[in-house]
């Protein structure tokens, strides 16, 4: 059993997370800027403010594996790649590992090819979020080496618009999108969930990131 911090543990990639994580009997916390209405059984919940920096070194004391599952958008649009800078800094400070929730705009459309947020199909309202998310990954790619950190990015229709159910089957790549015969790429929320737990249990991918998908 591992005490497993999620910040951003109530939002959609970090809420399936505390979900799986919690029903494989981690010690899981939850930290958010509120508690939720519904909380799940087992789970510590916190509410902060994880622009604070005493607030954020808190909330990671203890933990044996931080979860890092913000977005670049609302009140953390533009302040997430800075943020993660520091999260990453304070979780190597305790020694605890660090995964990170990306984004499937900075995979790679084919080996060695350019990304999919570059694409000219890619929403024009998500490529500032996207450069961020890549800002974050190059940033942890050039990190310190002591610095043990996974990163994963999900298939490119994932979200709470397309929840999915949980069937534990899945693929998982590494820099480049995956996608099914039909050039699908899509996974549910529970099966990304799955994978992520999965590599906290069972580390694969040690400063690097990797992708899931169906």
């Amino acid at each position: 059993m591992a005490r497993i911090t999620v910040i951003g543990g109530t939002g959609y990639a970090g809420g399936n997370i505390v979900r799986e994580a919690a029903a494989r009997g981690h010690e899981v916390t939850a930290v958010s800027r509120s508690v939720p209405s519904e909380a799940v059984e087992g789970v510590t919940y916190v509410a902060a403010d994880v622009r604070d920096a005493e607030a954020l070194r808190s909330a990671v004391a203890g933990a044996e594996v931080v979860v890092g599952a913000l977005a670049p958008r609302g009140p953390l649009e533009g302040e997430l790649r800075g943020l993660m800078g520091t999260l990453a800094a304070e979780a190597q400070a305790a020694g605890a590992r660090l995964g990170v929730v990306g984004g499937a705009g900075s995979l790679l459309v084919a080996e060695g090819g350019p990304t999919v947020s570059s694409g000219p199909e890619f929403p024009e309202a998500f490529k500032a979020e996207a450069e961020e998310m890549g800002a974050v990954l190059a940033d942890l790619r050039a990190s310190d080496a002591a610095l043990d950190w996974f990163l994963v990015s999900p298939a490119a229709s994932f979200g709470a618009w397309a929840p999915g159910e949980h069937t534990g089957t899945f693929r998982l790549g590494g820099d480049v999108l995956l996608t099914d015969a039909a050039g699908e790429s899509s996974i549910s929320g529970a099966d990304f969930a799955h994978a992520f737990v999965d590599e906290i249990e069972r580390p694969a991918h040690r400063r690097e990131r990797f992708t899931v998908a169906y």
